[in-house]
């Protein structure tokens, strides 16, 4: 044998040029990665934008906002879900992937078959559908979470949070189990020293009405979201926005959709913060995603569950280090299983290894 080859090159020649060889692993993969869930927030407008016939008072139960139309409402589908979410189509797309879209039968769809929030996020977190789990209710996971997954991995011990609008989240996580950090529903942020914005945020929390008990308004948790990224630099942080459901239970078609729309100023905002950061830039992935879909109809869009036809829907866009800019795609279904091994690939980590029957992540990675 040559000195001027080595066994090594052969054997990796060999790897590359036999059929049915295993695929190469991913190019590059993220140091850190950012995950928001948009709850309940349908698959419909991610693609298509505003429903006009949701804006009637009287067939909607919207009531008649001044502008509502003329800031979502556009001649073309894609126009009008650019002028919904301006940086999901404008920056996401167009860097990562996009899942979803049933007219490109490129459906998304939940497999625990309940079509509710608890449910959901486990299936999403955890990547299988577990029966046991049937309820909204304040019980523990029995099942190990990405995010636990990746708190016990090496370099990211203490570095993975969780900031979520529902307060169910500690027992979706079970973190008082794993020591996970998680802030969740009407609790303030705390630290020994506030700055002026998170007592500002802190004191306004204080005055509000409890509209919703369970779940707290998106600002809070967008803002408790900027200050453990300011203050703790987490490697995976996850920010659970809940209004888009509860707006959408509420038959406010209107602020379903400002919701929405600030979830995207707040991922753009976020986004434009990360690639400032020396610990963040060019190093970070972000999923974007939901735990359910809706129903389809003017009757049935503010509801949700196991029979409510069409709310297994749901979809997924993802954008980072090697995950290639295919944008929107197109002839490849998945699930809402495979976002756990998805999150945990985005940052090189095996979850499927750990958890063996969570699903396969996503297909969105490149090769070498």
């Amino acid at each position: 044998m040559s000195a001027l080859v080595r066994p090594g090159t052969i054997a990796l020649l060999l790897a590359v040029l036999t059929p049915g060889a295993a695929p190469a692993r991913p190019a590059r993969t993220a140091e850190n990665v950012l995950v928001v869930t948009l709850d309940g927030f349908r698959w419909q407008e991610l693609f298509e934008g505003a429903d006009e016939s949701f804006m009637d008072a009287k067939q909607g139960g919207v009531k008649d906002v001044p502008g509502l139309k003329a800031r979502y409402l556009r001649d073309a589908a894609e126009a009008r879900r650019e002028a919904l979410l301006p940086f999901l189509w404008g920056t996401v797309a167009k860097q990562g992937q996009v899942f979803g879209n049933p007219a490109r039968k490129a459906a998304a769809r939940i497999t625990n078959g309940l079509k509710f929030s608890y449910p959901g996020y486990s299936e999403l977190f955890c990547g299988v559908a577990d029966p046991r789990i049937d309820s909204n209710a304040k019980k523990d996971n029995p099942n190990l979470s990405v995010l636990e997954f990746l708190n016990g991995r090496p370099g990211f011990k203490d570095r993975v949070e969780a900031v979520c609008t529902w307060d169910v989240f500690p027992f979706i996580f079970r973190s008082k189990q794993n020591g996970l950090r998680v802030q969740a529903g009407w609790e303030p942020i705390r630290a020994e020293k506030l700055t002026d914005r998170e007592a500002g945020l802190n004191a306004v929390m204080d005055r509000l009405p409890r509209y919703w008990p369970d779940n707290v308004f998106d600002v809070f948790t967008t803002g408790a979201a900027r200050s453990a990224l300011e203050r703790r630099k987490p490697r995976v942080l996850y920010v659970g926005l809940g209004e888009t459901d509860e707006w959408g239970h509420g038959r406010r078609y209107d602020l379903y959709l400002d919701a929405a729309n600030k979830a995207d100023r707040f991922l753009a905002e976020t986004w434009a913060w990360l690639q400032r950061d020396p610990q963040y830039k060019d190093k970070t992935a972000l999923l974007v995603t939901t735990d359910h879909g809706r129903g389809g109809t003017r009757v049935d869009w503010t509801d949700h569950g196991k029979a409510v036809p069409g709310a297994e829907f749901i979809w997924a866009a993802v954008m980072g280090p090697g995950t290639p800019a295919t944008g929107e795609r197109e002839n490849v279904e998945v699930t809402q299983s495979q976002i756990a091994a998805t999150i945990a690939r985005l940052v090189g980590e095996d979850f499927v290894a750990a958890s063996p029957k969570a699903a396969p992540p996503l297909p969105v990675f490149g090769t070498k």
